[in-house]
């Protein structure tokens, strides 16, 4: 079928990048489900993607998007009738930005009438964050945990789950504005990494102790102070690389995005006893779904327990995509970021 995206045609200013217009959708294979997009999600792999620094994105021109809500239209062979003209949120690989998605039956969960600024937030923001606090190494009662960019979308649902499981959070903020949501979600100490050196206020509200875990969605060189300060039995976490983003020398930025993460010997984790834990939610979705599936269920029934609060930074219409973008890459936006086709 023909419908309408918002098409990433060239990697560099969002102003420049996007351009609206008539793309051809694929047939549905026998598992899969097409929506009428309500709103997508951004997620700052969508910034990456723009760059040019996202290898997993598919080659430009492309329509990018991992999240959307809207109505199912059409189902494929095999799926059950009973979902069409179902209100859903959906996960997909890729392709959200368009007016109408294609994806898998088993990653779509009905929500009625949920608002969809806050529930896109849970699709892979929350999953991510659940995934790491829940599955993959589950945080315990008093851990001592930093969350870096606390006040993005990841960062503050990372700061309640872990207050859920009884840990010390310490939340990392890029300014003062951010301070105040970060405390009122439940954090223990914030540090404004722009005022003071961030590894310096961890050692003032460590007293001598080490972290237990780290969520460290930045790289660079914050990888090497994370280290530095993580405990035996420690885990840090790598889920981002917002510390590449705006690099202007192609490889040569790359290169030493690397060179300031340094060089960790296997040996030397065990000898220590700390481990680094690489987060890719797109790889999990491809090899695990059934993962993606009950993470996305459970986040979703924190959020109507109202277990789990989402922070709402923005609502674009499509015509605004430029903006959205440029908020989210500036790094002043505050929880999810969502834009609308209706």
């Amino acid at each position: 079928m023909i419908t309408q995206a918002v098409v990433l045609k060239s990697k560099g200013k969002s102003k420049e990048a996007f351009e609206i217009k008539e793309v051809e959708l694929p047939s549905l294979n026998s598992d899969q489900i097409l929506i009428k997009n309500e709103a997508f999600g951004l997620n700052y792999a969508d910034v990456m993607a723009r760059n040019g620094l996202y290898k997993d994105a598919p080659p430009m021109p492309c329509v990018i998007g991992y999240e959307s809500v809207g109505i199912v239209e059409d189902v494929g062979s095999e799926v059950d009738q009973s979902i069409l003209g179902k209100r859903v949120l959906a996960f997909c690989r890729f392709g959200a930005y368009g007016k109408h998605v294609v994806t898998k039956a088993n990653a779509a969960f009905e929500i009625g009438d949920l608002p969809s600024e806050e529930v896109l937030a849970l699709c892979t923001q929350a999953v991510t964050a659940y995934y790491m606090t829940d599955i993959l190494s589950p945080i315990r009662k008093g851990d001592k945990v930093l969350v870096h960019a606390a006040a993005g979308g990841v960062g503050t649902l990372l700061i309640q789950l872990a207050k859920r499981k009884g840990a010390i959070v310490i939340a990392k903020v890029g300014n003062e504005k951010k301070v105040d949501l970060v405390k009122e979600l439940g954090a223990d100490h914030v540090i404004n990494y722009r005022a003071n050196d961030y590894s310096t206020e961890l050692s003032n509200i460590l007293k001598g102790s080490t972290i237990d875990i780290s969520y460290n969605a930045v790289g660079g060189a914050t990888f090497k102070k994370d280290w530095k300060h993580l405990g035996p039995g420690g885990r840090l976490f790598i889920f981002g690389g917002a510390a590449l983003s705006g690099g202007k020398f192609g490889l040569l930025s790359g290169l030493n995005f690397l060179r300031k993460m340094g060089l960790i010997i296997p040996a030397g984790l065990m000898m220590s006893s700390r481990s680094i834990l690489g987060v890719n939610m797109l790889k999990i979705a491809d090899h695990q779904p059934m993962i993606m599936n009950e993470a996305l269920k459970e986040t979703i029934e924190l959020y109507k327990s109202k277990k789990l609060k989402v922070c709402v930074g923005g609502v674009y219409s499509v015509s605004e995509i430029d903006k959205a973008h440029d908020l989210l890459e500036s790094g002043n936006s505050t929880g999810k970021i969502s834009v609308k086709w209706v």
